[in-house]
This record gives C-alpha cells, structure tokens and sequence, in this order.
C-alpha cells in the first residue's frame, strides 16, 4: 500500500532523515521505533505532506505522494492523528469529528461516518456536546483517533499516541490501537514505548538519527537484545 524510498527530508540546514526506504502492506499494523529526536515524527510528517521531502519516491498504491498538497493527501486515503492529539479544545467532541470529516467525500457520508465511530467509541457519543479539551487524556487519544476515521481512511498514522498519559491510560491507548486494527484499518504508527508496541503491530523499523537501522517482524525485535537493552530496560 505505502512504499517509500530513499526519502530524505530537512528543516532548512538541518537533514533530519536519510535515505529512508520503508513498506507498508494492506491491513498492517507497522511501528517506527527509536528514541526522542530520531525522525519518526518527521517521517510522519513527510508522509502527510507537510514536510516536503528533498528527495527520494513516496507511493500510496502506485500514486506518487511527493506531488500531492496536503489535503490532497487525505483525500487519497491518509489520516494523521497528531503528536499530543491537537484537538479543537473549544470545540465539541462532534465539532471536532465534524472536521476529520471535512473533504467532500466524507461530507456526504457525515451521518453514516459519524454513527459508525460512535459505534466503536461508545463513550464518545456519551460525550458529543462536551468540550475536547475538558476530556480526560484517554478519551481526548481516542476523539482524535475517531477523528481521523471520520475521513474513511485506507492508512492511519499514529504519532505517539501514548505520550504524557499515565500508565493505566496507556494501556487503554493500545487496546485502542488493536480495536482499529480489527476492524481492518492498516496502521503506522510511531512509538517511544517499544514493549507496548511490539504487542499490537505486525512489523518494526527502528529509526536512529534518521537513518534505519533495523526492521523485521515485532516478534524479531522484541526477542533482540540490542534493542531490549536500549529501549526496554532488560
């Protein structure tokens, strides 16, 4: 479905990816791992069209992303749930959903979108007339995760969708992750905490200073010692 190849990308002077080449395959679930400052959120963003890449080919099933503006992008299939959510604060949880929905397409299908994430997210429709901001952070990942459905995505990429929560949040982001994933989404999803991941994704690419430097299969990785040792803490 995704394939990129030797992209690289930069902030001004500074290159923050090189030569990163990836696939993403129909109906799977891949992790970008690594520490803070390693590129994945820039990958995403590259991704999503909002940081143009410099060089190399990006392929959503055969069209070429690199010539696309952004919301040309989601239109052709990709949604963005954000690092730390970027939620409409002043705005309801169904304002908010309204504008996940916003392309043409998915305004013609606003009642049928919106009727099935509050099928998947029950607690949502509890809380359509509440301000996002006032949600608690559980439920603000899980708004913004319906947001991003409400376009009627192919691909969803997920950035970082456990940071600053509390540990008993974090698990609940990540049974949010298998419920989309069941439901038959393909998910790229970028993630500081490796031993969660590891558990809900089919394949893995570890990202250091912008450059791959390993990737296989999640069971490969979570039974590596070098990565054990430096991202997991056994």
């Amino acid at each position: 479905m995704l394939q990129l190849t030797d992209i690289n990308a930069a902030y001004g002077g500074f290159q923050a990816l090189f030569g990163v080449s990836m696939q993403v395959a129909a109906g799977e679930a891949v992790a970008v791992i690594g520490a803070n400052g390693a590129g994945k959120t820039t990958l995403l963003r590259v991704i999503s069209g909002l940081l143009p890449p410099t060089s190399g080919r990006m392929l959503l099933e055969g069209r070429d992303l690199a010539v696309m503006p952004p919301h040309s992008i989601v239109a052709a299939g990709i949604a963005h749930v954000p690092e730390s959510r970027r939620l409409f604060p002043r705005l309801s949880v169904e304002e908010n959903l309204r504008m996940g929905g916003y392309i043409p397409t998915a305004r013609a299908q606003f009642s049928q979108r919106l009727a099935y994430v509050y099928g998947l997210f029950p607690r949502l429709r509890e809380r359509s007339k509440q301000l996002a901001g006032t949600l608690s952070g559980g439920e603000q990942q899980m708004c913004a995760i319906a947001r991003a459905l409400m376009s009627g995505p192919k691909l969803i990429l997920l950035d970082e969708p456990s940071m600053g929560l509390a540990p008993v949040v974090v698990t609940q982001v990540f049974d949010l992750v298998r419920r989309i994933r069941g439901e038959g989404y393909t998910v790229l999803i970028v993630e500081q905490n490796v031993r969660q991941v590891l558990k809900v994704v089919d394949r893995a690419y570890l990202l250091e200073v912008g450059r791959v430097k390993a990737h296989g299969s999640a069971a490969e990785l979570s039974a590596s010692d070098e990565i054990r040792a430096a991202y997991m803490g056994i």
